[in-house]
């Protein structure tokens, strides 16, 4: 698939060589060079430097870098207010790290053995504001959550959510896009997205993955 929208990215990895070999692909994939690699960092504190620098579109992040990890970069990134997506692309395949990942804030998950196959689609997705996991990741990530739910004392807080906000929420929970959403429940695109944005601020979060891991946080049973 070519990308052909027009996206600033910075690569964030600590392997030369993985670095080297996305750069090549993004140039490969993208139409009339749409793809402008604005930045390359190997640590935490470089890929803040850069996205307070460039403020990508997107932000492509290993999970292991020099000093710290993924993890560490997708909280920092939060608290600077970076509004751009970020897509994880990563060798953990365990179903604690792709979790830990998605709650921290990422859009998405790639396992780097499956990049050549997967990197565009998952760009293409995430970019729509849609949550990008592999289907072999998809059964682990919504396993950990259950895990997760069930840790939970039976008493929860109270998300005041309209029966239509829990379908939607539901729908959102099995990774449904804003299209098959409104497919789903009869209602149109735009609908949806109101839906979504009254979730989003009932949840006091800001995109579909954090939506999806504060609900079930706290308890939120469909």
């Amino acid at each position: 698939m070519d990308i052909d929208r027009q996206l600033s990215v910075l690569i964030v990895d600590d392997d030369n060589r993985f670095r080297q070999g996305l750069v090549t692909f993004l140039s490969f994939v993208s139409v009339n060079g749409s793809i402008d690699v604005v930045g390359e960092a190997t640590d935490v504190d470089r890929s803040i430097e850069l996205a307070n620098q460039h403020q990508p579109d997107l932000i492509l992040l290993d999970l292991e870098l020099d000093r710290s990890d993924g993890i560490t970069a997708l909280i920092a990134l939060k608290q600077i207010s970076y509004h751009g997506k970020i897509l994880v692309l990563s060798g953990h395949q365990e179903d604690e790290w792709i979790f830990r990942a998605m709650q921290a804030g990422a859009s998405g998950y790639v396992f780097k053995s499956r990049v050549a196959t997967q990197l565009a689609t998952a760009i293409n997705t995430v970019m729509q504001s849609e949550i990008y996991l592999p289907a072999e990741a998809t059964s682990s990530f919504f396993r950990h959550f259950q895990s997760e739910a069930e840790t939970l004392p039976p008493t929860c807080q109270q998300l005041h959510l309209t029966e239509r906000e829990r379908e939607v929420l539901y729908w959102l929970t099995q990774g449904a896009s804003n299209n098959q959403i409104s497919q789903h429940l009869y209602v149109t695109v735009a609908t949806v997205k109101a839906h979504l944005t009254s979730i989003f601020e009932k949840l006091h979060v800001t995109s579909r993955a954090q939506a999806i891991v504060a609900a079930v946080k706290l308890g939120f049973r469909f």
